[in-house]
């Protein structure tokens, strides 16, 4: 049997997908997110970017309201340009994590995957509880359950032509929002009728992809079918970390390019760098973990664009992947967590 992977303009073969980025974003809503900065410094992180402001934008990304609107033109003319460079590249798919709370742009997708042959995979599901509409909220599980099994088979709300590739991101906040949990259920209810791939949100504490996990098995969830997303600003001790692999979900380190260790929006957490990433990513393989690890940057902010002076969508494959090699992982391996990861999970079954 031939399996296919459900892309904004129609089914590919698993094997055309090329190098994959498993957790990005092309528009969002992220202004709810706003942190006030430190008295000293709020003359100096108004308006937009520029050379003057810059590092201390990337200090303090959340502080500027600009920077956080990554939902109007500008950052849509930088990403459709980013695409470009990405397969200029060689890069092969994007699998675009916006979910309802986040206002998803399907047109948008569908645009950047036309004019640059790039493979853009779609999200269902729904965000945290704090970005949704009350009416959202109310929903039962059935009716969560429901879009989200309609999405996947039917087409999107915004253009029945685009079925989603994957329930994701399930945003999810610690401690864990009763909505959340509903979510969780539902999604775990529409991935067994389904066998469709997951991607989970978890909450800024090290116990809230333990948690996740637990009430999604609970539910009927399947682990081999799922990415935990955020683990490099999650679960930082190794030790939790390979406890938490034995869980069986991916091992997704998605925020390379950030190299800022003060973390906004959780200040106790420090942030690793890429080269703490990429030595976790060898841990992970010296474990016999390979098969289980993604990678991507979670890029949700116009500072990490390259138009805006950021490292943009092409980081992993210009910068990080020479350090890889010289940290001895094998290309096979790279080959392995960048390519035939992402095609054994979007696929409706393993590939063989």
């Amino acid at each position: 049997m031939t399996y296919q992977i459900q892309t904004v303009r129609g089914p590919v073969l698993p094997n055309k997908l090329g190098i994959t980025l498993t957790h990005e974003h092309f528009s969002l809503t992220f202004q709810k997110f706003y942190v006030e900065p430190p008295q000293q410094l709020q003359n100096y992180l108004h308006g937009g970017i520029t050379l003057e402001n810059t590092g201390l934008i990337r200090q303090y990304p959340y502080s500027n309201k600009y920077n956080l609107t990554f939902d109007d033109k500008e950052t849509h003319a930088a990403v459709l340009t980013e695409m470009q460079m990405f397969n200029e590249f060689g890069g092969g798919t994007i699998v675009e994590n916006t979910s309802h709370g986040l206002n998803r742009n399907i047109p948008l997708m569908i645009e950047v995957s036309q004019k640059t042959g790039i493979h853009v995979v779609a999200g269902t599901g729904y965000y945290v509880a704090g970005l949704q509409p009350q009416s959202t909220l109310q929903m039962s599980i059935e009716d969560l359950a429901n879009v989200m099994h309609s999405e996947l088979t039917e087409g999107c709300f915004e253009d029945k032509s685009v079925r989603c590739g994957f329930i994701g991101e399930v945003g999810c906040s610690w401690p864990l929002h009763e909505f959340e949990k509903n979510v969780i259920k539902a999604t775990a209810e529409v991935q067994s009728s389904l066998d469709c791939p997951v991607s989970f949100h978890p909450g800024r504490h090290p116990k809230a992809p333990f948690e996740i996990m637990r009430l999604f098995a609970e539910a009927g969830g399947k682990a081999g079918k799922t990415i935990m997303s955020h683990l490099d600003r999650t679960i930082l001790e190794t030790e939790t970390l390979l406890e938490y692999a034995s869980l069986g979900s991916y091992l997704q380190q998605d925020l390379f390019g950030t190299e800022c260790s003060w973390y906004q929006l959780e200040p106790n957490t420090d942030m690793l760098s890429d080269a703490q990433r990429i030595q976790r990513i060898v841990e992970l393989i010296s474990n016999g973990l390979t098969d289980r690890i993604l990678m991507a940057h979670d890029i949700h902010t116009k500072h990490r664009l390259v138009k805006f002076g950021g490292h943009g969508f092409s980081h992993i494959i210009n910068n990080v992947i020479p350090k890889m090699e010289i940290k001895g992982i094998e290309r096979e391996k790279i080959n392995q967590i960048l390519m035939k990861n992402p095609q054994t999970w979007l696929s409706s079954k393993e590939i063989s």
